[in-house]
């Protein structure tokens, strides 16, 4: 059965052992926004999969879809549906 990824572990991945202030700065975003980001703390909403779409070879479009079919799938698992 498929299970999504949460956005915040793609880009994490992504990073490797970059931390948190260097790709901030190049998304033009605090430490604190994509540190909760990372963290679990905060989704993909529309702002955030906008500057998101600043890394390279993303589009805005590919996080939104990343979050919500992340929390499709874990809306279906609390009804029994997975």
């Amino acid at each position: 059965m498929y299970n999504p990824a949460h956005p915040d572990k793609v880009l994490y991945d992504a990073l490797g052992d970059m931390g948190v202030t260097t790709p901030a700065k190049k998304l033009h975003v605090s430490r604190t926004t994509l540190s909760r980001f990372f963290n679990g703390a905060s989704g993909i909403l529309t702002d955030a999969s906008l500057w998101l779409s600043a890394a390279p070879g993303t589009h805005e479009s590919m996080w939104y879809e990343m979050q919500m079919s992340y929390d499709i799938r874990h809306a279906t698992r609390g009804k029994g549906r997975g």
